[in-house]
């Protein structure tokens, strides 16, 4: 009878040992492929990010210092009640410098194109990035967002509304760099 017990015992104990081989090579795997899959996915980012920069590059010509990257000839369309986010980039043509920036509305006929929305619910619609600052390199571009949010059925006529902002650059003295404008479509 002890001989009996010795030898289940040896094939338990392979047993064992098996399943804990299969369960580690099961776990290698399992985090070779999650790792596969974020490399591929941090490759794809990467290359995403290195188009918008040549887009963004494309756009810059001889006498523009300052491009918005608007998805379609400098207007872009926000639904009510989403967050949308736009970029901006500044190309220095001097020399190191302190670039600061301000975004405002640039439209004095809100009301009767947006439903009775004032100037101020209008500027409001920037919810952040609306200024800040930045040093720029020689011959370098740096780029920034703004975030905007059209709060729901603020805007009444929303077919006619348009609304024109501005992008104000100046340099580390306060003088004018360049400034860009872009309209914002409420939809």
């Amino acid at each position: 009878m002890r001989k009996i017990n010795k030898k289940a015992a040896v094939e338990l104990s392979i047993s064992t040992i098996v399943i804990v081989v299969l369960a580690m090579a099961m776990l290698i795997l399992g985090l070779v492929l999650v790792k596969n899959i974020f490399s591929g996915v941090n490759y794809n980012v990467d290359q995403v990010n290195e188009k918008v920069k040549d887009e963004i590059g494309k756009l810059f010509t001889e006498d523009k210092r300052v491009v918005v990257y608007a998805p379609s000839n400098d207007k872009v369309t926000i639904k009510q009640g989403e967050d949308f986010g736009l970029a901006f980039c500044i190309k220095n043509q001097l020399a190191e410098q302190n670039f600061k920036w301000k975004v405002s509305l640039d439209d004095a006929r809100v009301g009767q194109k947006c439903g009775g929305v004032t100037q101020a619910q209008a500027s409001n619609w920037i919810i952040t990035g609306d200024s800040g600052s930045k040093v720029i390199s020689s011959g370098k571009v740096e780029c920034d967002t703004v975030r905007f949010k059209i709060p729901d059925n603020q805007v009444k006529d929303i077919a006619n509304c348009i609304v024109r902002f501005k992008i104000e650059v100046t340099k580390a003295d306060n003088s004018a760099y360049q400034t860009s404008s872009f309209d914002v479509q409420a939809s």
